[in-house]
């Protein structure tokens, strides 16, 4: 018995030397590590909480677009984008309030939400069409040149042959057949490979608008 006592006696000793040589560095790993727990779980609350408060306005967006409601799509989008703009609810907030807003006939509010989906929605497919719905806006409005440069930017690979059918729109407004003809071809060869029938119909439609400047030269 005494033999194990002396044992345990050195192994005591030898944890306390080594507590006294490393216990404050352990005690500071561990009280970094306690922190760093709460702060991921306070994240993790505050991404839900502002994820649901999101997603409820968003549900008033949808309501006032099937009531046709633009001020009330446009006032709950902005304060999704003003207070909620990390969650994935303002780009969706931002791009059908501005649906609203042009169904509405009404430009001006259509191309704020556009504007910064454009430049800041979190999904880059989403900012593409962003970028293509601003520009059908700006042709609209014959803003030209501002709607070509919305199309300069690269487009979502789904998106390129919509992005070059629009360019052919603009430059065709411009008055600049050559340039037309050559965006509208670039739209029927990106569509040429599609199966799906509703890209076999805008090819239709792109090669339509080709032989209409005159084909390919």
């Amino acid at each position: 018995m005494a033999a194990f006592d002396l044992e345990e006696q050195e192994q005591i000793s030898q944890i306390k030397g080594w507590w006294e040589s490393y216990g404050s560095v352990v005690t500071v790993v561990a009280v970094v590590a306690a922190l760093a727990s709460v702060g991921w779980q306070g994240w993790n609350w505050y991404k839900g909480k502002q994820g649901a408060e999101a997603s409820a306005l968003y549900a008033v967006v949808q309501q006032a677009a099937g009531e046709h409601n633009a001020q009330k799509a446009r006032e709950a989008a902005g304060t999704i984008i003003e207070k909620y703009s990390g969650t994935p609810y303002a780009d969706l907030a931002a791009l059908l309030s501005a649906k609203v807003q042009s169904e509405a006939g009404d430009l001006k509010n259509a191309r704020v939400p556009l504007a910064w989906a454009a430049e800041k929605a979190n999904d880059p497919a989403l900012r593409s069409l962003a970028r293509l719905r601003l520009a059908t806006v700006l042709l609209d409005e014959k803003a030209y040149d501002e709607a070509l440069a919305q199309l300069q930017a690269p487009a979502d690979a789904d998106l390129a042959a919509r992005f070059a059918d629009l360019k052919g729109d603009i430059l065709v407004a411009q008055g600049k057949p050559a340039e037309a003809r050559a965006a509208y071809q670039a739209a029927v060869d990106a569509l040429s490979a599609a199966v799906k029938q509703e890209a076999s119909a805008l090819r239709e439609i792109a090669q339509a608008k080709l032989d209409a400047v005159g084909g390919a030269q």
